[in-house]
């Protein structure tokens, strides 16, 4: 097997942080290119609850621009050493936006954390890496970042 193109979605937050080393090893040992990807929700089913269409448009493309720019600061930080490395920014759902990018980008491994959501919050935003699990057409390396172990 060889892994040529690494998809690695984040959410910019410390679990993405966590995951890291996993897939800097793997992009090093395949020699691969490291897709980083942040999907920015869109906020389209506010507009059913009289929230101006203009202002959401506003927010999310806010959120685009930053997202653009903590995505490239993140890989500058994190993957200085990787030989490539992608930065893609896209709007939309973020795991169809991730299975649609698996298949546009001729992607051969996905490496992504999982979040260990539970009651409520699960139910409201469901699990991305579940749905993806079912789905994706590659293989698939799901790390849980509050159960790795720690190395002296």
């Amino acid at each position: 097997m060889n892994f040529k193109n690494i998809l690695f979605p984040v959410d910019l937050s410390e679990t993405s942080h966590k995951i890291v080393p996993f897939v800097s090893s793997i992009a090093d040992k395949y020699d691969s290119t490291v897709h980083t990807l942040f999907v920015a929700r869109i906020f389209q089913h506010f507009t059913s609850i009289y929230v101006p269409h203009p202002s959401i448009t506003i927010f999310e493309n806010e959120i685009f621009e930053g997202a653009q720019k903590s995505l490239f600061e993140f890989c500058e930080e994190h993957f200085k050493k990787t030989g490539r490395i992608k930065t893609v920014v896209v709007k939309g759902d973020p795991a169809e936006e991730i299975l649609n990018y698996i298949n546009k980008e001729d992607i051969d491994l996905l490496i992504m954390g999982t979040h260990g959501r539970k009651g409520l919050d699960k139910v409201m935003f469901g699990s991305v890496a579940e749905k993806i699990s079912k789905t994706a057409s590659v293989p698939i390396m799901l790390i849980n970042p509050y159960k790795i172990k720690k190395t002296a």
